[in-house]
């Protein structure tokens, strides 16, 4: 079975604990790149839910998972900009058990402070052994990609964002983002790289890139314990 990864690459961004300081690589040919706006510029996040959580457990383990994604854009800004809304695109893990629970909690706690969680799904396939010719059953992530790609075309045709931060190092996102320069040239797409993660291809394709560094991660947890008027989520001990 071969595992996609996007892992680093030679010449990508270094880290830095201040990305809000600016972009790499910004590109100087927008219209808007060195204007300075009488109103903020609207900015929204778009997070690969899947790619976040394996970067920042491959280089932090279990230290930063409950990320409370506002904050983190937050200190993303620019002085001239402004959060909007921030959309975390997943697949809910099949078969229940910790992991379940643990994002089961995740996902209601990032609802509760108003992140737009849009869920895939698991599809069953049959991996065989090229050696042995052994097979056994995985399963797939389906549609959160496509969603992903798909929002943010369709909120920069629709004109909901002046900058839109897309949280990954999936270099599949390059179509989205060449359709968003198309369709909405005034508009910019910072590629900003998870922890252990970056694609030259996306480096290149995007507007400017930064790599998320640990103190943006450190600074932006959420509380222990989030509470909603129904119910209250909670770190999962596994997570502390």
């Amino acid at each position: 079975m071969t595992t996609k990864r996007n892992g680093p690459q030679k010449g990508a961004v270094g880290p830095t604990d201040k990305p809000s300081a600016g972009y790499v690589n910004e590109d100087s040919s927008s219209s808007i790149a060195h204007q300075v706006p009488s109103t903020p510029l609207r900015v929204s996040m778009y997070v690969d839910g899947f790619n976040l959580y394996h970067g920042m457990h491959s280089r932090f383990q279990r230290r930063y998972l409950w990320l409370d994604l506002r904050a983190l854009a937050t200190k993303l800004l620019k002085e001239d900009q402004e959060l909007g809304e921030v959309h975390y695109f997943t697949a809910r893990m099949r078969g229940g058990g910790d992991s379940a629970a643990r994002q089961a909690e995740y996902l209601g706690a990032l609802r509760a402070t108003g992140v737009n969680v849009v869920e895939g799904r698991f599809q069953e396939k049959h991996v065989q052994c090229r050696s042995c010719q052994t097979q056994w059953l995985s399963y797939e992530e389906k549609e959160s990609d496509v969603s992903l790609s798909v929002s943010l075309v369709e909120h920069a045709a629709m004109d909901k964002f002046d900058v839109a931060l897309l949280l990954t190092g999936d270099s599949d996102m390059c179509p989205a983002v060449r359709a968003v320069r198309r369709l909405s040239p005034q508009a910019r797409v910072i590629a900003v790289f998870p922890p252990a993660r970056t694609s030259g291809d996306l480096r290149r394709t995007a507007h400017g890139s930064m790599q998320l560094g640990q103190a943006p991660l450190r600074q932006s947890q959420l509380p222990e314990a989030v509470e909603t008027p129904k119910r209250t989520y909670e770190r999962p001990v596994h997570w502390k």
